[in-house]
């Protein structure tokens, strides 16, 4: 069971994700919230898998109430799926910096969004891998954006490079194994050493940590 708190300041919003979500096997909607503070109470009094949470709201907006809920480690086991209405957006990639495991449109079709959180639960592959790496090498090339040390990544092995590049571009565990001509545990063994080497909380943050560590660089630049 996929337990699911929603954050959106917009009451139908929230309302037609409840309906999808609850007419569906394996999902429970155990909270609601209509702005950051109450995203971030809600996760701490239910401590649901995955809280849905818009970018944009009122008072705290989702940023902060991500970055609250990812940065409290009693809440290690809630993810956060962003929600918002543009595919280009610095406030997503700020997001997944803030340690969201992803982003989904609001205009998303009722089953790409089951299977998102799916995703997200299971923790195997990035969301929007193409839209998202656009996004990260938007942003990540811009010097200022370099927030990490590059210290943390000297441990990381040529072959971890390796399978990390392959990561950046949105392959699950078997797509690597099958690249690489290994097999599917090994390929999940390299990308959990390495989100312990980096510090990453999922695959996306481990994304983001690997473009600002320099560890991958967006193509083009």
């Amino acid at each position: 069971m996929i337990r699911v708190v929603l954050a959106d300041d917009q009451a139908l919003v929230r309302a037609g994700f409840r309906v999808l979500l609850e007419t569906e096997d394996g999902f429970e909607v155990c909270g609601e919230a209509g702005d950051g503070a109450e995203a971030v109470a809600q996760a701490i009094e239910h401590r649901p898998d995955i809280v849905v949470m818009d970018v944009r709201m009122p008072g705290m907006d989702g940023l902060e109430a991500t970055r609250q809920i990812t940065g409290n480690p009693e809440l290690s086991g809630v993810k956060v799926l962003m929600l918002t209405t543009f595919d280009v957006d610095e406030y997503v990639y700020e997001a997944l910096r803030s340690g969201a495991s992803g982003f989904v449109l609001k205009d998303i079709e009722p089953v790409d969004l089951l299977r998102a959180l799916k995703v997200v639960a299971d923790g195997d592959a990035l969301l929007g891998p193409t839209v998202t790496r656009r996004l990260i090498a938007e942003f990540v090339g811009r010097p200022e954006n370099r927030r990490i040390d590059v210290s943390a990544v000297r441990e990381v092995t040529d072959r971890e490079r390796e399978v990390l590049a392959l990561v950046a571009g949105g392959l699950s565990n078997d797509e690597i194994a099958a690249q690489l001509v290994i097999s599917t545990a090994t390929a999940r063994t390299h990308v959990s050493r390495i989100m312990t080497k980096i510090g990453a909380r999922d695959r996306a943050q481990l994304v983001v940590l690997a473009y600002e560590s320099g560890l991958v660089t967006p193509k083009g630049r």
